[in-house]
């Protein structure tokens, strides 16, 4: 065999499996899983005391190639999402130009092929140029090879261009990926509308501003049959109109939330940290309980990092002038294994799926799972290693992280794609 993992506990929730047993892999693919596999590979992995479980995806990334290299490449991108445990990202189109046709849609594939170790899926723009105006080519785009479509921070706006954009999504079966954010309501804030921001003197975004548009977009969705995924959702009232519209039954969306909602809130901003300055902000205690509910309830479908690089001179700035974003691929997973795994507020189980198996079917994968003669997509967790976080070490080119000196128990020794180690500790 090409590969074998010996003794690891494979927990695939796909299989109904949580188990120390080998691993098998050959031409790329899970080849057999049994209690001991009895051939020898030409390359052994001793497992023992490591958890080996179905490869994530981060379903929400910038990668910033073309435009802004100096902020991030996809070659650096990718090699931190390696070293963070993930086998896949799916890039959003906000890049420069934006990601509005079929030809920054192949130069993205190009090259990734040329110098990423891991699977790279391009999102395409809703609209032209991501100007909320007219349609972008979203079927040339679809033969190129998105697996989505969004605007993302450049949310649309008009209630009419985004009912045309769910019934093309249809047509081509895409989901729609949203960041939920009503601009009039937004007003221009820089962190959570409330007592922080009053004390601070900073500029509030209101909470209802992301309500109103998860709202919208799920009415629209029950109305056009789209498939809608609502991003880096951070307001419990967010999620409660998420639910809502779940229960109804004939609704098709689901949501995503980031380690940075989940573990941060609006306090942390009060020392004018801009690498606290995200969009959505970061909010209340009261929503950050919400959202740890919705993780173990099985109410969110999903964790993503929004991984957003920037210059340091972006960063750089008053915090009201500062560029919104946090990067993630290398914390995010060390993380929620010490901060939730750990702690037994979820199992592995859940891990699996809000990392692996929810990704992959909200953006239709052939991945997310060990069953016999599926992708060799691996993510190898040491849940006993000892990690503090420490920026200038990242493989990314950006700094911009609100977690720098976190010490962390648990994270991942080995990133295996397609059955090729793309890194390992």
């Amino acid at each position: 065999m090409q590969l074998i993992l010996r003794q690891g506990r494979i927990v695939d929730p796909s299989q109904k499996l949580n188990k120390t047993m080998d691993l098998g892999i050959e031409d790329g693919r899970i080849a057999e899983i049994a209690p001991r596999i009895r051939k020898k590979g030409r390359k052994e992995i001793d497992a023992r005391k490591l958890v080996v479980l179905p490869g994530f995806i981060d379903m929400h990334v910038h990668l910033r190639e073309p435009g802004r290299e100096d902020s991030e490449t996809i070659e650096s991108g990718t090699n931190a999402a390696a070293r963070g445990g993930f086998t896949a990202v799916a890039c959003m189109p906000n890049t420069q130009p934006v990601n509005d046709s079929e030809a920054v849609t192949s130069f993205i594939l190009e090259k990734a092929r040329e110098a990423s170790k891991i699977a790279v899926y391009p999102v395409g723009a809703i609209t032209k140029g991501s100007q909320g105006k007219t349609l972008a080519e979203i079927g040339e785009m679809c033969r190129a090879g998105i697996v989505a479509i969004s605007d993302d921070g450049h949310p649309v706006q008009d209630n009419q261009v985004m009912r045309r954009a769910m019934e093309y999504s249809r047509i081509f079966n895409l989901p729609i990926i949203d960041h939920c954010e009503d601009k009039d309501l937004a007003a221009g804030g820089v962190m959570n509308e409330g007592y922080y921001s009053t004390v601070l003197g900073l500029r509030g975004m209101n909470p209802a501003a992301e309500e109103i548009h998860v709202i919208r977009d799920a009415i629209l969705a029950r109305q056009t049959g789209a498939r809608v995924h609502i991003q880096h959702l951070s307001c419990r009232r967010s999620l409660e109109a998420v639910l809502r519209a779940k229960k109804e039954g004939n609704t098709a969306i689901t949501c995503e939330v980031t380690p940075h909602h989940l573990l941060l809130t609006e306090a942390q901003v009060s020392a004018y940290d801009t690498n606290t300055k995200v969009n959505p902000p970061l909010r209340s205690q009261d929503d950050v309980d919400a959202l740890v509910r919705g993780i173990t309830s099985g109410d969110i479908d999903a964790i993503a990092t929004d991984h957003a690089p920037h210059n340091i001179n972006d960063k750089r700035l008053e915090f009201d002038r500062a560029a919104f974003g946090i990067v993630g691929l290398e914390t995010a997973v060390a993380l929620i294994c010490d901060r939730f795994v750990r702690t037994g507020i979820i199992t592995l189980e859940r891990l699996a799926q809000l990392f692996s198996s929810g990704p992959a079917r909200i953006l239709g994968l052939d991945r997310g799972t060990l069953a016999k003669g599926s992708w060799a997509d691996i993510t190898v967790l040491d849940m006993e290693l000892d990690y503090e976080v420490q920026s200038a070490e990242f493989l990314s080119r950006s700094r911009n992280t609100p977690f720098d000196g976190w010490k962390l128990r648990g994270g991942p020794v080995a990133t295996i794609v397609k059955g090729k180690v793309a890194w390992s500790l």
